[in-house]
């Protein structure tokens, strides 16, 4: 790895400073603390069987129930989620575009959901097989715990795998509680959510329903989410276990206020764009999903496992493509409007002694997708209607299947030493059945396949009791969605059908790491390399289509640090810091505004690539009393922020500021809660997120602006 530019050698000893400071912090610890050691994490995601994170070459965090539900919403992922070096999870003030998830600057270039980034939820995929995913219905109530893997092992998980975020529903016990949680804050947001946990028997159980409403931070930017989540644990024998899962997620309409540009954002951020108003742009989405997971114990050393899932979700999309653009034949009209079912199988068996573990697995994912596209208007003339279902413009039928074999496994070498490695091999088919044909739009059905086989390797050494060094490389790759692959470049021959020259991106990824966990104190610190060829990036947009090409080579390199101490019986620190320098290594030419056929414009190699912050920082400091009184502050810091690939608009870098109050008390079978939050305390005006490479340059959405959250909860043990 070539981390020593003339910026690197100060970020890697400051970050060997930080590490070395932790240490001393632990070793502090260790002669002075007289409390009982905490019991070590457990992690899954890296490499599917129970491993403690500190014996793994790999970079790994887990983000516990507490830290997931106290004083937060419990509505957006990306609560907690900066609590991960490395992850960039941002509120987008817009719940008909999702939140906006990034590892490692992977994923950074998604304009709606989460792209390039594995998404898991009870380890049904809540990523679609070409890589486009959603964490809309991930159930934060009722979670145990969320696990981000980071680096070269993620490739394990197959196609569009820059980093795997898991959400784990927390498990059936005694004794059986319900409780209620309300949450009210600015913007008349408030939360409602109801959720019943308990065991009999041989059978455990959790179910969780929440309402969400808010007006938002701008006008028209109004939402209601209502979401539902259960899980039961049923023990069939000694050695055999069935966990049946079942979620679901209702917006029955999200208003979108769009991006704006940089005039409009400056003069006045808290506007909405006027297309937004005359077709009032807005998401409905519902999705209901089940699944079903079957463990057995074949011996003492063997396992196997299958698990079974299906789902469908429909989404009606209406956005504000002037009524002109939409004339050409071409063009697929102002609405999106489509339904996918879906369903998969993954099946492992698991081999284990003191030697190790090998785990060894097939998987198949499907989904068929009936697409659609209207024009969003009806009429002409003075009886001409905005904002509505109109004329039929696009009608197809798309398939994606993804077929894919892995075995992986850990030698202990040693007392002190493991290696750990794995291959994946993967396939992925698209197919797209085009229905609408005529006059000047072709037919455009076709199909493409894409294969990969993905090795990742690793070392993990204990130099110390406390202390552990790794390093590891793999390979990942990162095939073109359904969307990106729609439509090819203008001048191409034929002019319709599948983009058949869009390749896919293939990255090597290098990481170094050390790991300490003694009394008291946790610290992690990773540097990593990636080098990605065929990066894919939107080369042109003409009459509201989008085409996407491959722009080359790019590099993602940088240095990740966390910590979490505790420094008094009552005190307690965390810090997540990451430097990460994500750049284009190869010239190329991209379109400017619309209508745009013919890219003319250069990005010069060493852009940086948009949508990723170079620095990034979050640090709390806790207080905590035996009485359940608790109070924090935080402080989190966000880098600027390139909107485009030719680097010429930005967000400026933000600094915010964050607190909280709250107590928990327990009379006898009763528990009870309450809590005070505010965000953003300083009224900070700035741009939380963009729309990388938006065609009308309507790259930024303003973040909300000093806010408060009060909430109560009550739970009741029997």
């Amino acid at each position: 790895m070539n981390f020593f530019s003339t910026a690197d050698p100060i970020r890697f000893r400051l970050s060997l400073v930080s590490l070395a400071v932790a240490a001393s912090l632990s070793s502090m610890a260790d002669a002075q603390s007289s409390s009982p050691t905490a019991v070590a994490p457990v992690v899954v995601t890296a490499t599917r069987v129970a491993s403690d994170p500190l014996n793994l070459p790999m970079a790994v965090s887990s983000i516990d129930a507490d830290a997931i539900t106290e004083s937060q919403l419990q509505v957006n992922i990306s609560e907690s989620m900066q609590r991960v070096p490395g992850v960039n999870a941002q509120n987008r003030n817009n719940y008909a575009q999702d939140v906006q998830l990034s590892i490692r600057g992977f994923g950074a270039r998604a304009s709606f959901g989460v792209r390039g980034v594995k998404l898991l939820t009870d380890g049904i995929p809540a990523s679609q097989p070409d890589g486009q995913g959603q964490v809309s219905h991930f159930s934060l109530g009722s979670a145990d715990r969320i696990e981000v893997l980071r680096g070269p092992f993620s490739a394990l998980y197959g196609n569009a795998s820059g980093g795997v975020v898991q959400i784990f529903t927390e498990p059936g016990a005694t004794p059986n509680t319900v409780s209620a949680t309300v949450a009210a804050g600015t913007n008349d947001t408030l939360r409602v959510g109801l959720k019943a946990n308990g065991r009999s028997g041989a059978v455990g159980y959790v179910a969780q329903v929440d309402r969400f409403d808010t007006d938002g931070p701008r006008p028209h930017s109004a939402a209601t989410r209502i979401g539902a989540n259960a899980k039961l644990d049923i023990k069939l024998g000694e050695r055999t276990q069935l966990t049946v899962l079942g979620n679901s997620v209702n917006l029955p309409e999200a208003q979108d206020p769009l991006g704006l540009t940089l005039a409009e954002f400056t003069a006045n951020p808290k506007q909405v764009n006027a297309g937004a108003l005359q077709f009032n742009t807005r998401k409905d989405v519902e999705q209901t999903q089940g699944g079903a997971k079957l463990t057995h114990q074949i011996s003492n050393t063997q396992s196997a496992e299958i698990t079974f899932y299906t789902g469908e979700r429909a989404v009606r999309q209406f956005q504000s493509i002037p009524v002109a653009t939409q004339a050409a034949a071409t063009q697929p009209g102002g609405v999106i409007d489509f339904d996918r079912s879906y369903y998969g199988i993954d099946a492992r068996f698991t081999q284990s002694g003191d030697w190790g573990a090998i785990v060894a697995g097939v998987s198949t994912d499907k989904l068929n997708e009936n697409r659609r596209g209207y024009q969003n208007f009806l009429g002409t003339g003075a009886a001409q209607q905005l904002g509505v279902l109109g004329a039929l413009r696009r009608d197809e039928k798309n398939r994606l299947q993804s077929d894919d074999f892995f075995v992986q496994g850990n030698w202990k070498f040693s007392a002190s030493g493991s290696l750990h490695a794995g291959v994946r091999s993967s396939r992925v088919k698209l197919v797209s059945d085009d229905k609408y044909i005529v006059t000047g739009n072709g037919n455009d059905s076709g199909s493409v396949n894409y294969s990969s086989t993905l090795p990742s390797i690793g070392a993990s050494f204990r130099v110390l009791p406390s202390l552990s060094l790794y390093a590891s490389a793999g390979r990942g790759v990162e095939t073109p969605t359904l969307n990106e692959l729609s439509y090819r470049p203008p001048g191409s021959t034929p002019s319709t059908g599948l983009n058949f020259a869009l390749q896919p991106a293939k990255s090597d990824s290098v990481e170094i790491g050390a790991k300490w966990r003694g009394s008291g104190v946790s610290a992690e610190l990773s540097l990593f390399d990636t080098k990605t060829k065929n990066e894919i990036v939107v080369i042109s947009n003409s009459g509201g289509r989008s085409s996407f090409g491959n722009a080359g080579r790019t590099s993602r390199r940088g240095v990740e640090l966390s910590a979490r101490t505790q420094l008094a019986s009552a005190l307690s620190w965390e810090l997540a810091a990451t430097s990460l320098e994500a750049r284009y290594r190869d010239r190329f030419l991209t379109c400017g505004a619309p209508p745009c056929t013919t890219p003319a414009v250069v990005v010069a190699s060493g852009n940086r690539i948009p949508g990723v912050p170079e620095r990034s920082l979050w640090t709390e400091l806790k207080w905590s009393h035996p009485s359940g009184l608790y109070a924090a502050a935080e402080i989190k810091y966000q880098g600027q922020i390139f909107a485009n690939d030719t680097n010429t608009e930005s967000s400026d870098a933000v600094t915010l500021l964050g607190a909280r109050i709250g107590i928990n008390r327990q009379f006898d079978k009763l528990k009870v809660g309450a809590f005070l939050r505010g965000d953003n305390l300083g009224g900070k005006v700035y741009a939380g997120t963009v729309i990388v490479n938006e065609a009308n340059r309507r790259y930024f959405e303003p973040a909300a602006g000093r806010t408060w959250l009060a909430g109560v909860n009550a739970s009741m043990a029997w």
